[in-house]
């Protein structure tokens, strides 16, 4: 897939990256949409991968397209991968995704020969559908070397019906792990979740976004694709535009200023749930 006129080249991105990790930036994860579709995918990961002070590239993917591309993006310098993996039911992958489960899992065996640890599997629990699955996803987590990342359903872009049908509470199947775990330690700037050790496998659960915990604690700030920089994930009414500036040949000094104009706007969304809790 080539990209639009609105969308950022690789070197644009290398640059804004440059001027992120100036200010402190040391990790940067591609996501999507599928960030695979790109066809210069790997080339992005380079540009950014040789930005100094930045020490972590990693990339969030469905997975269908990580076989083939598995050697290139690590040897453009990505370091890590998280496959979204709903199932390991090959049915019940083709009725949810319209993909083939066959695919992910060589995609995620490539990740794992080449070297593209550690993995995580972001398992997104849905009622009815795979959470009889933790049994088996855990020893395939363990098979394979990966993390195992349990997702709750948020109710964020899509439907009540939908919501109301699929969602699942992670507790029991949180306290179930709890009970086999040899040890735990707390993600302090990952939202104060929680990961279990257990023998042979890790196992860290993802609460939904809606929460005081996830605002007072969130470090991140986004970049999309066709170059706004993004605050916070649950807004879109205050991004700001770095692209246009760049493109009409903006210095680094009025790029900075951007970024900290960007920064400056984040403020918990959740903000009077977390005041109220302080």
């Amino acid at each position: 897939m080539s990209t639009s006129p609105i969308e950022m080249i690789p070197k644009e991105i290398g640059r804004l990256v440059r001027i992120g990790a100036n200010l402190g930036i040391t990790d940067i994860k591609l996501t999507g949409g599928e960030p695979l579709l790109r066809d210069d995918i790997a080339d992005i990961i380079r540009e950014v991968a040789a930005v100094p002070r930045i020490t972590d590239v990693s990339i969030t993917t469905n997975g269908t397209l990580l076989a083939d591309n598995a050697t290139k993006l690590k040897e453009a310098g990505l370091r890590r991968v998280n496959v979204n993996f709903l199932t390991l039911n090959s049915r019940t992958y083709r009725n949810f995704t319209g993909g083939n489960l066959d695919d992910v899992i060589k995609g995620v065996e490539a990740a794992s020969h080449t070297g593209l640890n550690p993995i995580k599997l972001n398992v997104l629990l849905l009622r009815g559908v795979n959470d009889g699955e933790l049994d088996q996803m855990l020893d395939y987590a363990k098979q394979v070397k990966a993390i195992l990342q349990i997702i709750e359903l948020e109710p964020v872009n899509i439907s009540s019906d939908y919501y109301a049908q699929y969602h699942q509470s992670l507790s029991k199947f949180e306290a179930s792990i709890k009970g086999q775990a040899v040890s735990d330690e707390l993600r302090h700037y990952m939202q104060n979740r929680r990961i279990y050790h257990l023998p042979n496998v890790d196992v860290e659960f993802v609460r939904p976004i809606e929460n005081t915990e996830f605002c007072a604690h969130c470090t991140r700030l986004r970049l999309t694709s066709d170059g706004k920089l993004k605050p916070c994930l649950m807004r879109n009414d205050n991004l700001i535009d770095v692209l246009i500036p760049l493109r009409q040949g903006a210095g680094d000094e009025r790029l900075t200023e951007i970024f900290k104009e960007a920064i400056n706007k984040r403020e918990p969304y959740f903000k009077s749930s977390v005041q109220n809790n302080r």
